[in-house]
């Protein structure tokens, strides 16, 4: 494969959240990443198996980030992975009593803590981003109070958040994603992880599939993409979620979050509390009914 890399500096929230923009479009790149440089800076680089397209890289790069983004591009070293590179030296990461970890971590996970492998993939999710941390945080503070029944993951990339619910639940936790190479990738985790069976993964358009609706209502639904498909699927969120339903979202820029707040408050749906990670917030809501619009 001769594979490109693109790259371009810019702050830390600004190189996560092209990341995040950038893993739900599959034809841009393989993979994505923002590294922090020696001299304090941040790059976002991206990995691409053919010619970047490099006018959509950078409206999307404008449209996420309001301005306008230069990226260099430089042809690299065809007999090498470089998507399992990239991920392949990430520290295990414990999160919400889950420990996520790929196969070159010797270290067993810490007493108490469950073990969630992920491998390197051409998909969104390895728990080192705060969004996912903060999901699986989340995750955490509801399943100590109550078991859900019915629990949907919408954007499931890796499917580790499906996983971390089909871990703990051990029951049939439906997941979705728009990208159907993130499907395939969170099907084989839920498999390697024990719990195939219990993983229902399909690829839609926000709740747009038969096997989402046959398990309607939900009382826990979990969204971990970005703020602007978040608030446009308030909407079929509310409609899928039972009254007195907890729904966790995240990718959500600090700055961002009042907004999707307030979009989702129109649904029916209350603030319930906010973690917050760097740049990243997660919102724990809970569906009191839909109100009515004057």
């Amino acid at each position: 494969m001769i594979a490109t890399q693109i790259s371009s500096p810019m702050t830390k929230e600004q190189a996560c959240a092209l990341v995040d923009a950038v893993m739900n479009r599959e034809e841009l790149a393989l993979s994505a990443t923002a590294r922090e440089e020696s001299e304090g800076g941040w790059v976002f680089e991206a990995i691409c198996d053919a010619r970047p397209d490099l006018a959509a890289f950078a409206k999307l790069a404008g449209d996420v980030l309001d301005g306008e983004v230069s990226f260099v591009a430089e042809t690299m070293d065809a007999g090498i992975d470089w998507v399992s590179r990239a991920l392949d030296g990430l520290p295990s990461v414990l999160a919400g009593g889950f420990f996520i970890h790929g196969s070159h971590i010797d270290a067993p996970a810490p007493h108490g803590a469950i073990p969630v492998l992920i491998e390197a993939a051409q998909a969104f999710g390895t728990g080192h981003h705060e969004t996912t941390a903060g999901c699986l945080e989340a995750i955490n503070l509801i399943l100590k109070r109550r078991k859900p029944r019915a629990a949907l993951d919408v954007g499931t990339g890796t499917g580790v958040l499906a996983i971390a619910l089909g871990k703990r639940l051990r029951q049939t936790i439906v997941a979705t994603d728009i990208d159907p190479v993130a499907v395939r990738t969170a099907r084989e985790n839920a498999r390697i992880n024990g719990v195939g069976p219990d993983i229902i993964a399909v690829t839609a358009s926000g709740l747009d599939h038969p096997a989402v609706g046959k398990r309607r209502p939900y009382d826990l639904i979990v969204a971990n993409i970005l703020a602007g498909p978040l608030t446009q699927l308030a909407p079929s969120i509310g409609e899928a979620a039972e009254n007195g339903a907890t729904i966790i979202l995240s990718g959500i820029l600090n700055r961002q979050a009042a907004r999707v707040v307030s979009a989702y408050a129109r649904q029916g749906m209350a603030l319930n509390r906010r973690l917050e990670r760097g740049d990243w917030s997660t919102l724990i809501l809970e569906k009191r009914g839909t109100r009515q619009r004057r």
